[in-house]
């Protein structure tokens, strides 16, 4: 079971790095680098959910420019607009 959940957080980060949109590559790139491995089945859904929203919206909502729909308004959304990416 370790292996099919380290698989689908490899995906899940692959796919937060990659998005479309540099900005939303970076926050999300950043938000799974961190946050992917403590995330449980329930919370990795909602992630995968949040990342088939087309990039400018997603990032309006993770950066709270804009209210999401309670179906997105997840413990994972919240998560994302707490977190703070560090760089040099």
């Amino acid at each position: 079971m370790t292996d099919v959940r380290d698989a689908r957080r490899k995906r899940l980060y692959y796919r937060s790095t990659y998005t479309g949109t540099k900005e939303t590559d970076v926050l999300l790139g950043g938000f799974a680098a961190r946050h992917l491995a403590e995330l449980d089945d329930q919370q990795l859904a909602d992630y995968e959910k949040l990342l088939e929203i087309d990039d400018p919206r997603l990032y309006k909502w993770a950066t709270s420019q804009e209210t999401p729909p309670p179906e997105y308004d997840t413990s994972v959304l919240r998560l994302i607009q707490a977190f703070e990416l560090v760089t040099d």
